[in-house]
């Protein structure tokens, strides 16, 4: 076993528990280790502190386990079983309403790098390490026993998040599929309401399921008002907007395949067509031309504005002109949806933001809620930067 040894006192983020292993920490590495290698990680003294999976970049290890776990034979079915039991528990495996819900969120089920999302009996799997994307045939395994016969499909979408290293195949496909499913989408039901999920041509792994509380939320508060959904991908709120007796909905995206989803999702609920209108274009240039009060529920959720960062200052700005048209154009007495999925804008920095958007459209505002994300995101309390999501909803007079 390669061995990692670190700088004397670089050791105490470990024995909090923290999941990464930064570069700097590094004080010597004993053996030729290949990036996505299973290493032990140690003290200046010796003592032993974690197994993980080796990287090169600023952070060189991404733990696996503290204990001697990750190098026993069974431990992606373990770890596997662990994450499908949080989500029983938080009621999502097992509901008769919702059948789809993430298995594994990185570092909050501590599997730092690997993102596994499940639809109706597909999932779905995302590697966004060098050592994730070497476990795949590991971790396909591993879901075949945990789900049994009621898995269909396990599908690698990773070309897109695994870092771009010679040798590794990024091509997206199948792992495994049952001989009785061959589609690449399936129909899945969200708080039963139904959704088609294509994960060869969606964004991500084909749904956004971190807002479905969000959704209900929108739901409980759309009926007899005019609803605008911006960045609306395949229409999540515009669904849960319908359901609940909106006046009317308009779905807003600058993807055409997702507007051609949006419209089948509404046919698949049953939902009279001359209650939604699909618009393809610019969500931010829509909303400009809106005139004042045409809406009393908007819902504003765009794509991350800052990646990395370097981007933060004008992710910033980006997300204060767009709330500061949204509120600007809302109705007196509307509601404001309004998100952040940029990891690096932290909930204070959102919030400011905000509020300067409202200073800006010179309108009275309220926040009645804060969101963040859900159960089946959970955050590792020691790793708190897996915290990503978080939401305002505004009261606008």
């Amino acid at each position: 076993m390669i061995k990692i040894i670190l700088r004397k006192g670089r050791e105490e983020s470990l024995r909090r528990f923290h999941p990464w292993v930064f570069s700097g920490a590094v004080a010597e590495i004993q053996g030729d280790p290949s990036e996505g290698d299973v290493v032990a990680i140690y003290a200046s003294d010796g003592s032993f502190l974690a197994y993980g999976h080796y990287q090169i970049g600023s952070i060189a290890v991404r733990v696996l386990s503290f204990d001697d776990s990750a190098v026993r034979p069974d431990f992606w079915e373990v770890m596997l079983s662990k994450a499908l039991n949080v989500r029983l528990a938080c009621g999502l495996h097992g509901n008769e309403a919702t059948d789809c819900y993430r298995l594994v969120h990185g570092e909050g089920d501590n599997l730092p790098g690997l993102i596994i999302d499940y639809y109706g009996g597909v999932c779905v799997m995302q590697a966004h390490s060098v050592g994730m994307f070497r476990a795949k045939k590991q971790i396909t395994e591993a879901l075949k026993k945990i789900y049994g016969n009621s898995l269909k499909a396990v599908y690698d979408k990773s070309s897109g998040t695994a870092p771009y290293k010679a040798g590794l195949e990024l091509v997206d496909g199948y792992m495994y599929r049952s001989e009785v499913f061959s589609d690449d989408e399936q129909i899945v039901q969200e708080n039963g309401h139904k959704f088609i999920v294509n994960w060869t041509e969606g964004q991500k792994t084909g749904f956004f399921l971190d807002q479905r509380e969000n959704r209900a939320l929108v739901g409980s508060l759309a009926k007899g008002r005019n609803v605008l959904n911006l960045f609306c991908y395949t229409g999540g709120f515009s669904i849960y907007a319908l359901a609940a007796g909106a006046v009317h909905v308009d779905s807003v995206d600058s993807s055409r395949k997702a507007m051609m989803m949006v419209d089948r999702n509404v046919e698949l609920n049953g939902f009279d067509q001359s209650l939604h209108t699909s618009l393809c274009c610019d969500a931010i240039d829509y909303l400009k031309g809106v005139p004042e009060g045409k809406y009393d529920l908007m819902i504003v959720d765009p794509p991350a504005f800052a990646k990395h960062r370097g981007a933060l200052k004008n992710a910033l700005r980006a997300y204060q002109r767009l709330n500061a048209a949204a509120i600007s154009k809302v109705a007196s007495g509307g509601f404001v949806f309004t998100y952040s999925c940029s990891q690096v804008v932290d909930k204070e920095a959102f919030a400011l933001a905000v509020f300067s958007a409202a200073a800006q459209a010179g309108r009275r505002v309220r926040i009645l809620d804060r969101f963040n994300q859900p159960c089946d995101h959970s955050v590792n309390i020691y790793h708190p930067e897996g915290e990503y999501l978080k939401g305002l909803l505004l009261y606008v007079e």
